[in-house]
């Protein structure tokens, strides 16, 4: 029997949990061309939730095209042309001939090498850079052209937008993306990533070129009362029965982090022969804490001595962490390095702020040096 729960891919289907209102929110902007920047921690279900979106706004609006381009592996301002441009075409074409006539209408100053051999039956599009160098205004402007031509709306989600920051002269290409995007009448974007820190402030620092954009949107958890109802029904749907309290002791240990909810329902559900037991999602959650033991050692192991003190006064529930009596208690330097340490390790992406209160974005590792490293 195939596990009922999904981690480490898309969730899709049954598989999906809840986000009612989130889903209605993006399906909203979709079909009313308002850009959109979707921003959480990662492994939230961010994808997830655009591609369900997206699946439901093409499926009630025919004139609606959502292309999507993922960054993650996206190195340079080059690849990023290619993977825009080979998106947008695949998103709206469907014959080689309209391939071809939209590369000869659309982009005449560039050659690219077209072949149609993928498993899905996409088309590849290589361009060269010599080609992008002489034109990207033509790649950049393709998805307006195209739904012009088509009296069509078109929506470019694109994932892992932060990686653009990454590039060189990339406050340059920033400004270039503005510049000709805002003045999209057919199209809109769906921009999102997982650097909260990075793309908060791509967003909202009035000295950056994206300032104002679009709406920002920061992703909450899924609700506890979403996450019993749905690994109480994933359990009953496979012939098992999980109680209400140890469905939401799964929610509560992993601190309603969608990605560790389902992969500890996923180890207590093959624990479970017919009816869960509380000691069997202790058990489980004990065990993948021990799996996760050399990721944390690294992890730990990178940092200097005051930022892991910074984090023993967190855990610790330190609500003055600046004060004369935490630094010395937590061997902290000063109040200015408290400043820098906080700092660092928010873009280490171990620590976030959520309006003044620091957590940390992986409930494990938090679990792990409370219960192995520092022993409490």
């Amino acid at each position: 029997m195939e596990t009922p729960f999904v981690f480490g891919q898309q969730a899709t289907g049954e598989d999906f949990t809840n986000r009612s209102a989130e889903l209605a929110h993006l399906e909203t902007n979709f079909t009313s061309g308002v850009n959109t920047i979707l921003i959480s921690p990662r492994r939230w279900g961010k994808s997830s939730l655009v591609k369900k979106a997206a699946q439901l706004t093409i499926s009630r609006n025919p004139k609606l095209a959502i292309c999507f381009v993922d960054l993650y592996n996206v190195r340079d301002e080059a690849q990023f042309y290619q993977q825009l441009a080979h998106a947008v075409i695949n998103g709206t074409t469907r014959r080689i001939e309209e391939l071809l006539s939209i590369v000869k209408k659309h982009l005449p100053r560039v050659m690219p090498k077209v072949s149609l051999n993928t498993p899905a039956g996409e088309f590849e599009l290589g361009l060269q850079w010599k080609d992008i160098v002489r034109s990207p205004d033509e790649i950049i402007d393709l998805p307006q052209k195209i739904a012009a031509d088509r009296k069509i709306k078109i929506v470019i989600c694109i994932d892992e937008f932060q990686n653009i920051g990454s590039y060189a002269d990339s406050l340059a290409m920033q400004k270039k993306l503005r510049s000709h995007w805002q003045q999209h009448k057919n199209v809109s974007y769906c921009l999102y990533g997982s650097q909260r820190h990075m793309l908060t402030e791509v967003f909202t620092s009035m000295s950056m070129p994206f300032y104002q954009f679009g709406e920002v949107v920061f992703l909450n958890k899924i609700s506890e009362a979403d996450w019993i109802t749905f690994i109480r029904t994933r359990f009953s749907d496979t012939g098992k029965e999980i109680k209400e309290d140890d469905a939401r002791l799964i929610s509560s240990l992993t601190e309603r982090h969608s990605y560790y909810v389902q992969q500890l329902a996923q180890q207590v559900w093959l624990r479970t022969s017919k009816k869960c037991a509380t000691t069997i999602v202790h058990d489980a959650f004990d065990s993948l804490i021990r799996q996760m033991s050399l990721l944390f050692i690294d992890k730990t192991n990178s940092l200097i001595s005051t930022q892991v003190n910074f984090l023993k006064a967190v855990i610790d529930e330190e609500t003055h962490l600046s004060s004369k009596e935490t630094i010395e208690t937590y061997q902290l330097g000063s109040s200015s390095n408290v400043l820098r340490i906080k700092d660092a390790l928010i873009r280490k992406e171990i620590l976030d702020v959520e309006e003044t209160r620091l957590y940390f974005l992986d409930p494990l590792y938090k679990q792990w040096l409370i219960r192995y490293y520092f022993n409490k």
